[in-house]
């Protein structure tokens, strides 16, 4: 029976470009596996006229090898688009282009499986690998390998309170199969402080006049905060820093994680900027049935069968108030939780935690105990910082991926980028 190089679990937007760096070595047999029956990535946020908040060259490939068939490049070129993308001058693609390139990716790759959801791992101690368990068509396969790479990325996140609730709540994935039902409501809320949260917002107020309902959000963070784009801090992003900051405590660095959220999770400063300017219009013809609370964090969530309407106790954190808003219609923009898959509890011992009780990711992205290599692609960011959920970084570590695996160096990996010294200068008393 068949032995893998390596499989990858899930096929987000990491695990396909290790898919597509993988797909020119003749001396590397992969093999992904996907539950969903084709790539689709973020389905319920792909609004129109939405953009990523990387440029272009952060896609599968480039930053790796430039020279690949499978960049964003050759699938503009492809479409036909190419000059359309150089006239629009933007770095930017948008949401919809970018899946549907990732799509175009992966349908060109015979490593790539989807519709096989992989239901159990376990380790093969007399084959020296692993045993994946997948489910396809009713039918159940089993292969083999000597390597993992977890990519199934996070799951939606819901406030405790939020858990059990009730009612038509949803979280912001799933805002456009929801959107037109929203819209009949009265009322309105939208609780979150990142990017996802910003563009329901906007999308709802753009409809405000015609639906006539009233529209809030809610925000625990002090204001609404910029993703952070200067380029001193987008060296941030570099292996430099990843060197630097796996390094550091473990209280540290998980200390900073909650502190660097603007980095990563921050909102596009040209949106907070329309959203004032479409606020401002509005304002000229006596303003719009909407509001916008700051500093304001939700403590407790009840549903009320029989007015079909919500109660959010809330709390203004700088000043200790505490009260309550009711409303029709909710969207918890609360972002996900990177918590590894339960397909993964037969392999659990060979797994490394820290005392936080998260996986203990190397510096080579591995999380096993040294026997046999499990390598994670994004939720390290307790680890690895921001690097770890960009999509800029992807191209980087699939190629350290690629690197452990094979015991050589496929794609040239860049060791230091970064102008500025993250740690104190060598040689210094």
């Amino acid at each position: 029976m068949k032995t893998y190089d390596l499989i990858g679990i899930g096929l987000g937007p990491f695990n396909l470009g290790l898919a597509c760096l993988a797909a020119p070595l003749d001396d590397l047999d992969a093999l992904f596996l996907e539950r969903k029956p084709s790539f689709d990535w973020h389905p319920g946020m792909m609004l129109d006229g939405a953009t990523l908040q990387t440029p272009f060259l952060a896609d599968l490939v480039s930053l790796a090898d430039p020279t690949s068939p499978l960049s964003f490049l050759s699938y503009l070129k492809q479409r036909g688009r190419l000059y359309s993308f150089y006239i629009r001058e933007s770095f930017f693609p948008l949401r919809r282009e970018y899946n549907d390139y990732c799509r175009w990716a992966a349908e060109q790759l015979e490593s790539v499986r989807c519709g096989h959801e992989v239901v159990s791992v376990e380790y093969d101690g007399s084959r020296r690998a692993y045993a994946v368990t997948s489910r396809a068509a009713g039918e159940t396969v089993v292969h083999h390998a000597r390597a993992l790479v977890v990519g199934t990325g996070g799951a939606p996140f819901l406030p405790a309170c939020a858990r059990a609730v009730g009612g038509d709540a949803l979280h912001n994935s799933d805002y456009l199969a929801h959107r037109e039902v929203l819209r009949e409501k009265e009322t309105i809320t939208v609780v979150g402080s990142g990017q996802s949260a910003a563009e329901i917002y906007a999308d709802l107020l753009g409809d405000i006049d015609e639906a006539g309902y009233h529209l809030t959000w809610v925000t625990r963070s002090p204001r609404f905060f910029p993703l952070e784009y200067t380029k001193l801090t987008l060296e941030l992003t570099s292996p430099d820093y990843v060197d630097y900051f796996s390094e550091l405590p473990e209280d540290t660095r998980y200390a900073l994680t909650a502190q660097q959220k603007s980095l990563s999770k921050g909102i596009n400063a040209s949106l907070i900027n329309e959203i004032f300017d479409r606020l401002y219009e509005h304002s000229v013809h006596g303003g719009a049935p909407t509001r916008l609370l700051t500093n304001t964090a939700l403590e407790s969530l009840r549903f009320d069968d029989q007015s079909s309407t919500y109660t959010l106790g809330l709390t203004q954190c700088e000043q200790g108030r505490e009260f309550t808003l009711d409303t029709e219609g909710l969207v918890l923009a609360t972002g996900y939780d990177h918590a590894l898959p339960g397909c993964l509890a037969s392999v659990r011992d060979r797994i490394r935690f820290d005392a936080h009780h998260r996986p203990a990711v190397d510096r080579t992205y591995r999380i096993d105990d040294g026997a046999a290599p499990i390598f994670l692609q994004n939720g390290g960011d307790h680890v690895h910082s921001v690097t770890s959920p960009d999509l800029g970084m992807g191209a980087y570590r699939n190629s350290c991926i690629l690197r452990e695996v094979l015991g050589r160096e496929v794609y040239p990996i860049e060791k230091s980028i970064a102008f500025q010294e993250f740690g104190t200068p060598a040689g210094v008393g």
